[in-house]
């Protein structure tokens, strides 16, 4: 009795340390695995063009100043039939709210270009984050819509602002043709950087100037002679592909 009573004892003991060990290495790998879950870096990649498969053309205009040329700007479009997307400075929406919903209703894409157009590489992922949350809550009470595409200041892309965007759920839309019109150079420059540079899938890159103006019937003429079809950026990257960055 007493052998058999000795082995119970110890088999007792040795069932009851390989639960012990069972749960500390368990609940080890869970803390490990849910730290990777919680802490994993996001990586993602800025969008520069659509398909270039696809014949289409994306016109993107940044707006932060230039609200003299954004009723004729979109006169244009409305007349040439064409929709764009555009990507709002905060504070110019808090200063033009009736002007940004007029944008809306016309049937353009807003998106945010942040609220006090920072250098957004000097700022932190907080910093960030607050910069694109008061621009999306300024266009919500003008518009009743959330935007989902940031367009980050001066084209600026550390990782920082990448992450900070992806978390507050925003893809990042930068271009493939600039037309530098923020210099104010002569109208036909900028349909030429648009119209010799045009590819399938592009993003061009405008802003609200007296020149862009001017250019901007002969761009929508000349690129629809060339057979691209206008088309918002969120359009555009529905037929876009890995392939495509």
């Amino acid at each position: 009795m007493r052998v058999i009573y000795f082995n119970r004892r110890y088999f007792c003991l040795f069932i009851i340390t390989l639960l012990v060990i069972t749960v500390i290495l368990g609940g080890g790998y869970w803390w490990v695995n849910s730290k990777k879950t919680v802490y994993l870096p996001t990586s993602v990649e800025p969008v520069y063009r659509g398909n270039a498969d696809e014949k289409e053309v994306a016109l993107t205009v940044n707006v932060f100043w230039g609200e003299e040329y954004i009723p004729q700007m979109l006169d244009i479009m409305r007349d040439n039939k064409v929709k764009s997307t555009f990507f709002m400075g905060g504070q110019w929406v808090e200063k033009f709210p009736d002007l940004t919903k007029k944008i809306y209703q016309e049937g353009h894409e807003l998106g945010s270009h942040g609220y006090s157009h920072p250098h957004v590489d000097q700022l932190s992922k907080s910093q960030n984050i607050i910069e694109l949350e008061k621009t999306e809550d300024l266009i919500f009470k003008a518009t009743g819509e959330r935007p989902t595409l940031f367009a980050p200041p001066y084209g600026e892309r550390s990782q920082v602002v990448l992450e900070s965007a992806s978390e507050a759920g925003y893809r990042t839309i930068l271009w493939s043709v600039d037309t530098v019109d923020w210099q104010r150079p002569e109208p036909k420059i900028i349909e030429d950087r648009v119209l010799k540079k045009v590819h399938n899938g592009a993003i061009v890159l405008m802003h609200p100037t007296a020149p862009t103006i001017k250019a901007l019937p002969n761009i929508i003429n000349g690129l629809k002679e060339q057979g691209y079809n206008v088309v918002t950026v969120s359009e555009l990257l529905k037929k876009k592909t890995d392939t495509n960055k």
